[in-house]
C-alpha cells in the first residue's frame, strides 16, 4: 500500500515534465492530400508562366507582324537612286516599279533588280537595298562605250564585253567607231559577229592613252585583220587581237621613233615596221 510519499513523487514527477516532453500536436504522419499539396504547387507555377509566356509572344508577333506589314511606321516613303551618270533618277525609278507608301518588308528587291536590268540595258550593275525605316535605295553602275557602231543614222554603245548597250543620236565623245566589214568573210563564218566584236574592243582596251585618244576608227575585216586608223591619215595594221599588251607597246614606241610615218605593223609585235611619210 503506497504511502504519502509515494503519491508525493508521482505528482512532483507529474510537475517535473517540460514542454519538450509533451507530444506534439503535429506529430505523427501526416495525411498524404497534406504531404502532397506544397509540392503540387510547385509543379503547376512554372506551367502557369510557360503559359504567360506563350500568350506573350502571341501578341508581340502579332503585333510586330502588324507594325512591319499593317502600320505606317516602316513604309516606302522615298526611293533614293545613286551611280547614275547619263541615266536620270526618273528613269530608274519608272524602271524599277517600287510602290510608294507599300511596306518596306514587302519590297521584292530581287525581281526590282530584274526588272532595272531588263528595261535599262545600259546598266551594269543594280543593287537595291532597304534604308530602314522609310527608304529604297537603288544602287546603279553604267556601262561605258569602248566602241560605237553607226547603224540607220544612230549609234549603237558597244561595252568593254562586246555588248551592244545603248542606241544614241550622236557618236559619243572620244569613242572610236567600230566599223565591221566581215560580211561574206570566213572569220564571219568560223566566229560570229559578236566574237569579231569583242576581239575588236579588246583592241581598242589594250591601247594606251595616247594612242587611245587619237584612234578614230577600229575596222575588222575579218578575226586576224584588225587595223586602226588614227588622226592625221595614219593607218595601223594590227592583225588579229591576239598579243595585245606587246602589239600596243611596239605601236606606242613606233609613233614616237617614226613620228612622219603615215603607216604601222604591228601585226608581228617582235618585228614592227613603220613607211610613209
Amino acid at each position: 500500500m503506497a504511502g504519502p510519499t509515494g503519491r508525493t513523487t508521482e505528482s512532483a514527477e507529474r510537475r517535473g515534465r517540460t514542454p519538450s516532453a509533451r507530444p506534439r500536436a503535429d506529430s505523427g504522419p501526416r495525411p498524404a492530400a497534406e504531404r502532397d499539396r506544397r509540392p503540387r504547387l510547385r509543379l503547376r507555377l512554372p506551367g502557369r508562366l510557360l503559359l504567360l509566356a506563350l500568350v506573350l509572344t502571341l501578341v508581340l508577333g502579332g503585333f510586330g507582324a502588324w507594325a512591319l506589314y499593317g502600320s505606317d511606321w516602316v513604309t516606302v516613303e522615298r526611293v533614293s537612286v545613286s551611280g547614275n551618270e547619263v541615266l536620270t533618277e526618273k528613269q530608274v525609278r519608272t524602271a524599277a516599279r517600287i510602290p510608294v507608301g507599300a511596306p518596306l518588308l514587302s519590297v521584292d528587291r530581287a525581281a526590282a533588280e530584274r526588272r532595272l536590268r531588263s528595261r535599262l540595258p545600259r546598266l551594269d550593275t543594280v543593287d537595291v537595298v532597304r534604308a530602314w525605316p522609310h527608304g529604297i535605295g537603288v544602287k546603279v553602275t553604267e556601262r561605258k562605250p569602248e566602241l560605237a557602231m553607226k547603224e540607220d543614222g544612230n549609234f549603237v554603245e558597244v561595252d568593254d564585253e562586246g555588248v551592244r548597250f545603248a542606241v544614241v543620236p550622236k557618236q559619243p565623245k572620244d569613242v572610236p567607231l567600230l566599223a565591221m566589214e566581215v560580211q561574206g568573210s570566213a572569220g564571219l563564218r568560223h566566229f560570229g559577229s559578236e566574237r569579231l566584236r569583242r576581239e575588236a574592243v579588246s583592241v581598242a582596251g589594250s591601247l594606251p592613252k595616247s594612242v587611245a585618244r587619237n584612234t578614230r576608227t577600229v575596222r575588222v575585216r575579218s578575226y586576224d585583220s584588225i587595223t586602226l586608223e588614227l588622226t592625221g591619215g595614219r593607218t595601223v595594221l594590227w592583225g588579229s587581237g591576239e598579243h595585245r599588251a606587246a602589239k600596243a607597246k611596239s605601236l606606242a614606241a613606233l609613233l614616237k621613233a617614226a613620228k612622219d610615218a603615215r603607216h604601222f605593223d604591228v601585226s608581228v609585235p617582235s618585228a614592227p615596221a613603220a613607211s610613209g611619210s
